[in-house]
């Protein structure tokens, strides 16, 4: 094999992988004075091709945003319809609806997210693979550095292995065309890597775990709570433990992450989320009790910033537009979007009364005074599957600024700098971990402290802002036992709209029947399509012929002359 081009770029050594494990993209001829064979000698070079492999796995929400991971697996869930405009073609409602049929031509929908996983899969394989030829002055950033490859790797596959199911394992950076691996293979070298990170990751490698100080690197924090999802969804869909981690493992690696009094939950659920959390008043200045990125229920996040632009630069997460309101800015702090995953009326229907993670989630344009608006009711007949419900979590974010001829208009911004185009500069950070997880998966897996760690959780979706700023614990607060019903149902309220719903519906089983019979409660709801009714219907056998799995894109397919196999019932 020829030697690979490394390419170093703004964001770090960007080792040169395209969108296809099957194509000819590793045979490169070297076009500059580094190459794999000269360019790993000393730990700046390892760090810096590390910095290449988080800006990889980044890729899988900033570039792409139809589909980036986040959107993807809110569609593919119960918590969200399709949305987008009225005249959009139907790539969303294939994914909503597990319908080929809504549009036939969508053969090679998540082509683009399969190569960004595998381009970040190689860059981690490429560093990994030159580890003793670096001249490292101690084992513990040997670890670290070495760790969190391996961790990128683990999560890169994870991903993949959930969606897919059955997608090649490349362990080294290699151009070999593999054929599709057991899921359990898989599952198993995720399992290792994730091993590797949480013993050899040195605790004290940041100044703090939480996101915002080590901006956004993975601790051994963050592995031992990653090793716990991957249990929790290996053994409910295959009935078995993931390679060799156990229940046991799994468990204490999250009663350590409790010990380390590292994590604690944010008082007030609101103050997790900026939307959710921040008001202008009437003098158009902004009033926020936001806790901040990385704050102390951070365990993991993805970092993005404002800088993104049409040459390739991008560093904003771009799936952020698809959440958001459509038509342009109404009314701060809400920013404009494409009008993606409108989010069903029986969803905001199931947060009992009292629970303050029903406002701190939801927009709810028609209460928020958005919906009457002239602006909005111009906007309106634009709009596919509207329920007058978006997601506020993740949305662009707008704020009141002053004209020269002194009037107030609103503006796409990050903190007071102006920001880019709205498209692709949303610096929002995309959280993977959260504390509450931890508490509540400990809970699942059978901790002694589980009745407490599950209050912990509910409690806090109670407490209310008495005004000054402080979390009481309001009236409609009731104690419940920690069944594995009652932790699922706390789950679909406390993660909604994260990204975390459709994981949970389909790791109750084998075949995905709960999840469809999830999805299919949705049957009946009347939304508006292009300003007329619309009347949703889900066939729960279009995910159980399918297992719950997305379909192999054609084109890779194509590339792999036809070693790899499409998934059954696509």
């Amino acid at each position: 094999m020829k030697s690979k081009i490394l390419n170093i770029a703004a964001l770090g050594l960007m080792m040169l992988a395209t969108a296809s494990c099957g194509d000819s993209w590793l045979e490169v001829e070297s076009k500059t004075e580094s190459t794999t064979d000269n360019y790993f000698k000393s730990e700046s070079d390892a760090a810096r091709a590390l910095i290449g492999c988080y800006d990889g796995w980044q890729c899988t929400i900033s570039n792409g945003p139809t589909f980036s991971l986040h959107y993807l697996t809110e569609l593919m869930g119960d918590q969200c319809f399709g949305g987008t405009g009225a005249n959009d073609v139907r790539n969303s409602q294939v994914v909503d609806r597990w319908d080929i049929a809504q549009d036939p031509s969508q053969v090679n929908l998540f082509n683009d997210l399969w190569g960004y996983y595998y381009a970040a899969i190689y860059r981690c394989n490429e560093l990994l693979a030159h580890e003793e030829q670096i001249a490292w002055t101690s084992d513990a950033t040997r670890g670290q550095y070495m760790g969190e490859a391996r961790a990128i790797r683990a999560i890169c596959y994870f991903d993949l292995v959930r969606l897919f199911e059955n997608v090649p394992l490349l362990t080294s950076p290699s151009s070999e065309n593999l054929p599709q691996a057991e899921p359990a293979e898989v599952y198993a070298q995720i399992v290792a890597d994730l091993k590797y990170a949480a013993a050899n990751i040195p605790a004290d490698a940041y100044p703090k775990s939480g996101a915002a100080e080590n901006d956004g690197r993975i601790t051994p924090y963050a592995a031992k709570a990653l090793l716990a999802r991957v249990y929790l969804f290996y053994n409910g869909v295959y009935g078995a433990e993931p390679g060799d981690l156990t229940k046991a493992e799994a468990l204490q690696g999250l009663e350590d992450i409790v010990a380390s009094k590292e994590y604690s939950l944010v008082p007030l659920y609101k103050n997790l989320w900026y939307c959710a959390s921040t008001k202008a008043d009437e003098n158009h200045n902004e009033v926020s009790t936001y806790a901040g990125d990385g704050n102390s229920e951070v365990i993991l996040a993805q970092k993005f910033n404002y800088t993104s632009d049409y040459n390739g630069n991008a560093g904003g997460n771009n799936g952020i537009q698809m959440f958001s309101i459509r038509g342009g800015t109404f009314k701060a702090p809400y920013g404009q979007g494409w009008g993606g995953a409108t989010v069903p009326k029986y969803v905001v229907a199931s947060y009992p009364m009292g629970d303050q993670r029903r406002a701190a989630s939801v927009i709810d344009l028609k209460s928020e005074g958005i919906e009457d608006m002239d602006e909005y009711q111009k906007a309106l007949p634009d709009q596919r599957e509207y329920t007058g419900y978006f997601n506020k979590k993740y949305t662009a974010r707008s704020k009141y600024f002053q004209q020269t001829d002194g009037s107030w208009n609103l503006t796409h911004y990050y903190n007071d700098v102006m920001a880019g185009d709205f498209q692709i500069s949303q610096p929002i950070d995309y959280v993977i971990m959260r504390y509450a997880d931890v508490l509540l998966m400990a809970a699942e897996l059978g901790s002694q402290n589980a009745q407490n760690y599950f209050n912990q959780v509910r409690q806090r979706a109670f407490m209310e802002d008495d005004g000054q700023g402080n979390a009481v614990l309001g009236g409609y607060y009731q104690v419940k036992s920690p069944t594995k019903e009652n932790i699922l149902e706390e789950r679909k309220l406390e993660f909604a709209f994260e990204g975390q719903r459709w994981f949970d519906i389909r790791r109750q089983d084998a075949n995905g029947a709960y999840a469809a019979n999830a999805i299919a409660a949705a049957n009946g709801e009347v939304v508006q399509s292009g300003g007329s009714d619309e009347t949703m219907n889900y066939v729960p056998s279009n995910i159980t012929s399918k297992r719950g799995f997305l379909q192999i894109p054609n084109t890779q397919i194509q590339l792999s002359n036809g070693v790899l196999k499409q998934n059954a019932g696509w």
